[in-house]
């Protein structure tokens, strides 16, 4: 079987892990699909974080 172009990726929210003042606590994680012949690096996108209620930068981990 060929291996597929598009994965599954998980997008966490850089400043839920960074700053300890937010509104609850826990981090914001999001998947998505991300086609690894077109985006070989790693995505960034903006997007709603509940935990510091507002539109932060989220950053694909591994």
């Amino acid at each position: 079987m060929a291996k597929g172009v598009r994965i599954v990726v998980t997008l966490e929210c850089t400043e839920c892990r960074t700053n300890p003042d937010k509104r609850s606590n826990g981090v914001s994680r999001y998947t998505t699909q991300k086609n690894r012949r077109n985006t070989t690096g790693r995505m960034e996108l903006k997007k709603f974080c509940p935990h510091c209620n507002k539109h932060t930068v989220h950053k694909e981990t591994k």
